[in-house]
């Protein structure tokens, strides 16, 4: 039995998925032609109080897509050392849209406005970039899934008014917050200029992302899209998926989250571990004591059949998904107590 906890990506369509994609009514998206995806890109819409949506093969491409439509060649967008955008997008800030970026230290992803209002460059300091863009990632990923103030995001919009900077909120776990600390998507919708929504992890599609915005940032980004390769055709396939996701996935998010936290009390009683970041969601990130050898511990628990990451610096990080049953979490939580 294999206790997969690398990413909550790894994760198969259930039956009820397959059967949805199965029976789905698709057209050639490229011409907006499939009713599944428009179906799929009104609900969104409707959901975060939003004019409208996209859909796109990944969030990466999502990302770019809005950072492209915020920003022009020699410019800088603000966001966390940690954020996604800058570490895990392959560099794409710069080679799809030619900006940098100025990198705030935060707590566990998140930052301040305050942060944020230091971060600026002056608008009239020609030597620097020209500050036009504050990406924010909501559940920080290498923050262990923390999520973040409600009033703190709406400092942070208001810095962006004051100092006519766009706002984009990379959702690739949103619905984790918004189960977590029950949220209305609304809010968010409310707040910024652009959210992407990703939904092949906690929501468990095999493949896509949403990118949410105004009829115009939307119709911009359907170029932006094209240039970047993303245009489908029969896409339905996938946005059924999706839909069959948001019916049925978004409340047992809870589960997965209760389960993280289970396994952040068994950690915090194990001699091996010097630190766990504070769970909120579905992400465990620890750190083991300096004397204890990371590569080891990592092919003991695989010898059990247990996968989970080495991000590096000394962080570990499991994942839960609904793939996990009961009978796979009971496993591991025993196996972990023994490690």
């Amino acid at each position: 039995m294999e206790i997969n906890l690398i990413s909550d990506t790894i994760t198969r369509p259930t039956e009820g998925m397959l059967q949805a994609m199965m029976t789905a009514e698709v057209g050639d998206d490229v011409y907006k032609l499939d009713p599944t995806v428009n179906e799929l890109e009104a609900r969104l819409a409707k959901m975060f109080g939003m004019e409208d949506a996209l859909f796109f093969p990944s969030g990466t491409m999502a990302n770019q897509a809005a950072i492209k439509l915020h920003t022009n060649y020699g410019e800088q967008l603000i966001c966390d050392k940690w954020a996604h955008v800058y570490n895990y997008e392959g560099g794409g800030v710069s080679f799809n849209s030619g900006v940098s970026c100025k990198l705030i230290d935060g707590d566990r992803g998140m930052f301040t406005a305050n942060q944020v209002i230091e971060a600026i460059n002056p608008p009239d300091f020609y030597h620097s970039p020209l500050t036009t863009l504050v990406c924010v990632e909501n559940t920080t990923n290498k923050g262990g899934g923390a999520c973040w103030d409600i009033e703190e995001l709406k400092k942070i919009q208001q810095v962006c008014i004051d100092h006519g900077l766009k706002y984009h909120l990379d959702g690739a776990r949103l619905f984790n917050a918004i189960v977590a600390k029950n949220h209305d998507p609304k809010i968010f919708g409310e707040m910024f200029d652009t959210i992407s929504i990703c939904l092949s992890k906690g929501l468990g599609a095999p493949i896509g992302s949403v990118l949410i915005g105004s009829k115009e940032y939307i119709a911009k980004a359907l170029r932006v899209r094209k240039v970047l390769g993303g245009g489908m055709r029969q896409v339905g396939y996938l946005a059924a998926a999706a839909l069959y996701a948001l019916d049925n996935h978004i409340e047992r998010l809870a589960i997965d989250h209760d389960r993280a936290k289970e396994v952040e009390r068994i950690l915090l009683h194990n001699d091996k571990v010097v630190s766990v970041e504070t769970v909120e969601t579905n992400i465990v990130i620890f750190n083991l004591k300096e004397e204890v050898d990371i590569d080891k511990y990592v092919s003991n628990l695989a010898s059990k059949n247990v996968f989970i990451s080495n991000m590096g610096q000394g962080k570990l990080r499991m994942v839960f998904h609904l793939d996990i049953s009961t009978e796979m979490f009971e496993n591991l939580c025993d196996i972990l107590r023994k490690q």
